[in-house]
């Protein structure tokens, strides 16, 4: 039972929430100054005065950044020396937080005021600040750096920790034919071929996709064994051919609405026999070990209303399994929270009554 707050640390707590935009930025100063590395350095702590003399910044900068930290528990200051604390040390150190920090500051924060409007309109308004396109995977490719370096960072850092359990998920019937829907990069695909060297792929994703997946796959020497198909799956006059032994969706259908996501899965549905299995591989926000990592994902859909489409969203396991029912699959099997990752996989195969 959460422990009722006070009325004045209830009022704390929304100030901390008012004051938020400008403590993070704070925090991106005290890393790319270096100020936070060169206290993290001296385990038992730094003066002031040596932090000035060392770095190229100046005292009044220092101080204050120095202030706001202490306020947020990213440093303390005792007896004149200056110490990084646990908090000031994942946000240094850990991947999971600098991944996340990137992702927040290179892709979202100056679209995140378009909340309100994303909201109303129904379309990724903040998405403006990265580029003119309708949704942000359109532009995936020509993302302006630094954005485009964080984008891949994060989508990579979600997923690849899943992969090697999710191999063995995959291959336990031995596939010979795995269509990869919405591919990406192709970094699945090539972990596929790289598991079983008599596997073929097609990878089905929008052109831009396809352009940068093909020429990874030319650079690994994969083309005889992964073929490319352009597809938008939002126009459902776009078929997904048949023949997979395996239909694969990877941190996919999170991209869309539970409308479009039925409407994709029924796409799916057409394409599948009865012995090909469709696995849906998600990092469910309800279905997580760690606080942090439903915090953090709550997050990602917001991110999805301002920066990708408007209109999705992370979803819980049991809003999934109900648009997997709804468009005439059932789940078999669940795999929860597979490896060392964020992530569930559905196992699916067509209902018989359907």
């Amino acid at each position: 039972m959460k422990k009722e707050l006070s009325a004045i640390e209830a009022k704390y707590e929304a100030q901390k929430i008012a004051f938020g935009p400008m403590f993070f930025q704070s925090v991106i100063a005290l890393r790319d100054l270096g100020i936070l590395e060169f206290i993290s350095s001296h385990r038992k702590g730094v003066s002031i005065d040596t932090i000035v003399e060392k770095l190229d910044v100046s005292e009044y900068g220092i101080n204050l950044l120095i202030e706001a930290a202490e306020v947020i528990g990213v440093l303390e200051v005792e007896e004149g020396k200056v110490k990084i604390t646990k908090t000031g040390f994942f946000l240094l150190k850990d991947e999971m937080t600098r991944i996340n920090v990137n992702f927040m500051n290179d892709v979202c924060y100056m679209g995140a005021k378009a909340m309100t409007d994303s909201i109303v309109k129904g379309k990724p308004e903040g998405l403006k600040v990265l580029g003119d396109w309708p949704t942000i995977y359109e532009g995936l490719s020509i993302l302006p750096e630094p954005a485009k370096k964080s984008w891949f960072d994060f989508d990579h850092y979600y997923s690849d920790g899943a992969f090697p359990e999710a191999l063995k998920i995959v291959f336990r019937n031995n596939p010979k034919l795995i269509f990869d829907i919405g591919g990406n990069t192709g970094k699945w695909s090539f972990a596929c071929c790289e598991h079983d060297p008599n596997v073929n792929i097609k990878i089905l994703d929008l052109p831009v996709q396809l352009k940068v997946a093909k020429q990874n796959a030319t650079e690994k020497g994969l083309l005889d064994r992964i073929d490319f198909h352009a597809i938008d799956l939002l126009n459902t006059e776009q078929k997904i051919p048949q023949g997979a032994d395996v239909i694969w969706m990877s941190q996919f259908l999170d991209c869309f609405s539970k409308e479009e996501i039925v409407q994709i899965l029924k796409n799916a549905f057409q394409a599948a026999s009865a012995e090909t299995t469709l696995y849906i591989l998600e990092p469910f926000f309800d279905n997580q070990q760690y606080p942090a990592a439903q915090y953090s994902l709550v997050a990602t859909s917001l991110y999805f209303t301002i920066m990708a489409n408007g209109n999705s969203k992370m979803y819980s396991i049991d809003v999934m399994k109900d648009l997997v029912k709804t468009a005439g699959f059932e789940v078999v099997n669940t795999y929860p929270l597979i490896g060392d990752s964020y992530h569930s996989v559905l196992e699916c195969k067509k209902r018989l009554d359907v």
